[in-house]
């Protein structure tokens, strides 16, 4: 929308009073359209200043902050914490607890929140994560939101995600979100992997039509038929990586992704299959935008090795992510003798293996950078990956 197109809109008399202030569905529904259009934020600001919303001011501050350098910068933030904190009760309502408690927090852009953090900050919290994501996802400064985080829910009985994920799914408000991560917890100092359950998410593919990075890091997951058109980066973080979800992911409709990270596990806490099982990934299929892969935190790293020189999707990698694997000096060797297959990749991580400083010299020039450090000892007997619980 033009300035001079959103000038007449102001003039129609379209907004409508909130308890959390002045809002315009017109100029709202051009950003939704556009959500980086600076020139439509400001126009907006100019309004809602005139009807004397503080969220207005906001939007000028901010935009002057983004613009400015060294001390007057500084300065221009300040004031930005400043306003928020004088008027909390009217851009945040409710959330403006937990964001004092540090269990909310929230990056601002131009007068919207656009990304935030929900999470349990202490043992004994009492915070209601789901209860809080539905705030947030009905809020009016979360209109705009792009960006959403989950931490901890509960540390006492199990951390399930299964209330935030209908929470998201049921909220009206959760369509703009192009990113999103549940499970976001430092292992094993905060809390176990398989302490986690991240139970059914494919309700989450339809609700956020707009998704570009989808993180999920836990147990108990079920990903159920991926249709995700818009996505281009997945990462799955577990030690117990069920079949059922490994054909999830080799046979997911993703066609834009770009990069793809999946652990695997350890088959002594459940952990399920095998090469034969990501030959559809091998192969390419449906993947024509991948230039990241890796297959990280598997038993069978060096059968990946035999399978990789002649996989379809290697030659269109850029990077190739081998790391907390049981990779020994026998698949390091085969690596090796094809190396003129993984001559065009620029990084190669093989970190967290059971490599021996020979077996670290052989991958060492595989690509244009190796990460090859942390090895873990090799037992023969005794194959164990990285995270397994």
């Amino acid at each position: 929308m033009a300035r001079d197109e959103v000038e007449e809109a102001s003039s129609n008399e379209l907004s409508e009073s909130t308890p959390e202030g002045k809002s315009n569905p017109e100029f709202e529904a051009t950003l939704l359209k556009d959500p980086d259009n600076v020139e439509t934020y400001l126009v907006y600001g100019d309004w809602l200043q005139r009807q004397g919303d503080p969220r207005g001011e906001l939007i000028a501050l901010q935009h002057a902050a983004s613009k400015a350098e060294g001390a007057e910068a500084s300065d221009l933030k300040r004031r930005v914490t400043a306003l928020i904190q004088k008027h909390q009760a009217l851009l945040l309502g409710s959330l403006a607890t937990p964001w004092a408690d540090e269990e909310l927090s929230l990056e601002w852009h131009l007068g919207f929140i656009r990304a935030a953090r929900v999470g349990r900050k202490e043992y004994n919290s009492t915070l209601d994560v789901s209860e809080t994501v539905s705030t947030l996802l009905a809020h009016p400064s979360a209109r705009f939101l792009k960006s959403l985080t989950v931490g901890i829910v509960t540390a006492d009985g199990g951390n399930d995600y299964e209330d935030v994920t209908q929470a998201i799914i049921q909220a009206k408000g959760s369509s703009t979100i192009q990113s999103l991560f549940l499970g976001d917890f430092d292992y094993p100092r905060e809390l176990e992997i398989s302490w986690t359950y991240l139970n059914g998410v494919s309700g989450l593919y339809a609700a956020l039509p707009h998704l570009r990075s989808l993180r999920l890091r836990g147990a108990a997951l079920d990903l159920g038929e991926m249709d995700l058109p818009e996505l281009r980066d997945f990462t799955l973080e577990t030690g117990s990586l069920p079949l059922a979800v490994v054909k999830s992911i080799a046979s997911a409709n993703w066609p834009k992704l770009e990069k793809l990270e999946v652990w695997f596990g350890s088959r002594y806490h459940g952990a399920e299959g095998d090469v034969e099982d990501i030959l559809p990934i091998l192969d390419g299929m449906g993947l024509p935008a991948l230039k990241s892969l890796g297959l990280c935190n598997a038993e069978f790293t060096d059968e990946l090795a035999k399978a990789l020189p002649t996989a379809k999707v290697l030659p269109q990698l850029e990077k190739l992510d081998l790391s907390m694997g049981c990779l020994s000096d026998l698949g390091a060797k085969v690596l090796a003798d094809n190396a003129e297959a993984f001559k065009h990749l620029k990084h190669l991580d093989v970190t967290e293996n059971t490599l021996t400083p020979e077996g670290v010299k052989q991958v060492a020039k595989l690509a244009d950078t190796v990460a090859a450090g942390n090895q873990r000892n090799y037992d023969e007997d005794e194959r164990y990956v990285a995270v397994g619980e």
